[in-house]
C-alpha cells in the first residue's frame, strides 16, 4: 500500500490559457508560514496513519485525539484550527461534520450563498491550503536570487471534462499550478508526485503529475495534471516532490512544501 504520509504542494491555473472552471480567483491568497509549519509538518504523518484502522473498521480514536491536540495548539491562527477541524470531520468523528456545517451556516453573512458539503459538494475541491515552490521563479537579473512560487492544487471528481481528458465516474482529476513560472516540463529525474488513499475502501495509489498540453502549455504558469482511479469514497491525497518548468530557455526544477487534499469522489 502506498503511504500517504509523503510531503506535497500544488496550485491552480490562473492565466487566460487556463480552463475557466479550474481557475478560481487566488490573487488575494497568501501563504501563511504558521499554516505550513502546522499542517505541512504534521498532517501528512497523521493522514498516513489513516491506513491503520481499529478492529471495528473505523479510524483509530487516538488519531482523532492527536489531530484535536494540534488544532488546539496555543497561538495557532484561527484558519489553521479550522483546517484541522475539517480534517477531523473528514476522518469521520461522529457528529463533527454536522456541527461544522451548522457553525458555517451561523457564520454566513446575509445574502452569502451556502456552499454544499459532503456528497453534494461541488466537483471542484481545493486542497487545504496554499503552499510554496521554493526557488521556482527565475531571477530577472543574473545577480538576483530565485523567487518562490505560490502553489495551489485541486481535485475534480468525475465524470466531468476537466482536467482534460477528464476523469470518469469513480476517478479523480488532479491539477497543480506553480504561479509565476513558465510552462511545465516533464522531468523523469525530478517528478511531481501524488499519493492518495480512499479511506472508505482502503484502495491507494501513487503517480506523477505531468504537463498538460491543453492547459497553460505555451506561456505558463507551469500546470501539472493527472487522473487516478480512486473509486467512490473519501479520498485523502498529498502532492509532493518537484516542479519543473522552462523559463528564459532554461529548465528549472524546484522543491515544493507538502500539501494535503480531502475530496469526495
Amino acid at each position: 500500500m502506498v503511504g500517504v504520509a509523503a510531503a506535497a504542494s500544488l496550485s491552480l491555473p490562473a492565466t487566460a490559457h487556463a480552463t475557466p472552471s479550474l481557475a478560481p480567483e487566488i490573487g488575494k491568497m497568501k501563504v501563511d508560514q504558521r499554516t505550513l509549519d502546522s499542517l505541512g509538518a504534521f498532517a501528512p504523518a497523521i493522514i498516513g496513519a489513516v491506513t491503520t484502522k481499529g478492529a471495528d473498521g473505523k479510524i483509530n480514536p487516538q488519531l482523532i485525539q492527536q489531530a484535536k491536540a494540534l488544532a488546539a495548539a496555543p497561538g495557532l491562527p484561527p484558519q489553521v484550527s479550522d483546517t484541522w477541524n475539517k480534517i477531523i470531520a473528514f476522518l469521520g468523528e461522529p457528529g463533527r461534520q454536522d456541527m461544522l456545517r451548522q457553525q458555517k451556516a451561523a457564520e454566513r453573512k446575509p445574502g452569502e450563498p451556502e456552499i454544499p458539503q459532503g456528497p453534494n459538494a461541488p466537483k471542484i475541491q481545493e486542497f487545504l491550503y496554499p503552499t510554496l515552490g521554493l526557488g521556482c521563479i527565475a531571477p530577472s537579473a543574473a545577480n538576483q536570487p530565485y523567487g518562490n512560487s505560490l502553489g495551489r492544487a485541486l481535485v475534480t471528481a468525475g465524470p466531468q471534462a476537466a482536467p482534460a481528458p477528464g476523469p470518469k465516474k469513480g476517478e479523480a482529476g488532479y491539477v497543480y499550478t506553480s504561479l509565476g513560472t513558465g510552462p511545465a516540463f516533464n522531468s523523469r529525474a525530478h517528478p511531481l508526485w501524488v499519493s492518495w488513499i480512499n479511506i472508505d475502501t482502503g484502495k491507494s495509489g501513487q503517480f506523477a503529475l505531468k504537463r498538460n498540453p491543453k492547459i497553460n502549455a505555451v506561456d505558463g504558469p507551469g500546470t501539472f495534471t493527472g487522473i487516478a482511479k480512486t473509486g467512490k469514497g473519501r479520498v485523502v491525497s498529498t502532492i509532493y516532490g518537484n516542479v519543473t518548468t522552462v523559463q528564459k530557455r532554461k529548465v528549472i526544477s524546484c522543491g515544493i512544501v507538502p500539501v494535503i487534499g480531502l475530496a469526495i469522489v
